[in-house]
């Protein structure tokens, strides 16, 4: 059955609209597991709009308590985000100091309102490979965030990657249309693809209760879905707690 992770991104997004601590990542966190979330994922970025450098830490420090030690702690982000001058540490930086159960690595840049692709790693500027041979060598899972493109996955592979995350908003934004079942058969084989290289796949982006069945149900073997907007976005009406439990029995029922 696949694993869902929280992201809690727009937790963080709302408090910083004032100054005040409220709503609390970390309350945010706890009430996620307590209702069933497998995991916590957060994606920091250099303008600090959300997830902050302290939160990854308070966050690192909570999920390491032996009462969640099951509990996956996902960071997302570009490692070629380098230091800034307001208090920013750097992608990598923030990621060795925290040390996650797993890194997804993103190409998104600092202007993006949110990641809508994946990597062309024919087109990499920097050394990716010897990046993730160093986040592995500290014990850190290292994901790499696809479109569902065979060639790309296939130089994941060479890269390093032991796993990826599909980028699903492309069958997010055509799901109930005529364009669903043919990109859907594309994430499958991008699935496939990446299975037979022994990679696990996870997925992420729009995913929400309405098209999140069909997916589960028809992708071979996803190991965990990271889910923030929806989640965050339904809380607003049924609650934090009831909305996560929503999530899990999608996954219960159709994983």
């Amino acid at each position: 059955m696949p694993k869902l992770s929280v992201n809690l991104n727009k937790i963080a997004l709302i408090r910083n609209s004032r100054d005040t601590k409220v709503p609390s990542v970390l309350e945010a966190a706890e009430i996620s597991i307590e209702a069933g979330a497998d995991g916590i994922t957060v994606h920091p970025r250099p303008d600090l709009r959300h997830i902050t450098p302290y939160d990854i830490m308070e966050l690192s420090e909570f999920l390491s308590s032996p009462a969640y030690q099951n509990i996956e702690f996902n960071i997302e982000g570009n490692p070629m985000f380098e230091e800034g001058s307001n208090g920013y540490p750097g992608f990598i930086a923030l990621v060795q100091e925290a040390r996650p159960d797993q890194c997804t690595l993103v190409p998104d840049s600092n202007d993006q309102l949110t990641s809508d692709h994946g990597w062309d790693f024919s087109q990499l500027t920097f050394n990716l490979k010897e990046t993730i041979s160093r986040l592995r060598d500290q014990g850190i899972r290292v994901s790499g965030f696809v479109d569902p493109d065979p060639r790309q996955i296939g130089l994941a592979k060479k890269k390093g990657f032991e796993r990826i995350e599909l980028y699903t908003g492309p069958y997010a934004q055509n799901y109930g249309t005529p364009n669903q079942n043919p990109i859907l058969s594309k994430f499958i084989l991008a699935a496939e693809k990446s299975l037979q290289l022994e990679m696990n796949v996870n997925a992420g982006h729009d995913l929400n209760q309405t098209n999140l069945p069909l997916f589960i149900a028809r992708m071979p073997e996803i190991k965990e879905v990271s889910i923030g907007h929806a989640i965050v976005s339904e809380a607003i009406y049924h609650g934090l707690r009831e909305t996560v439990k929503t999530y899990k029995s999608i996954l219960d029922e159709y994983g």
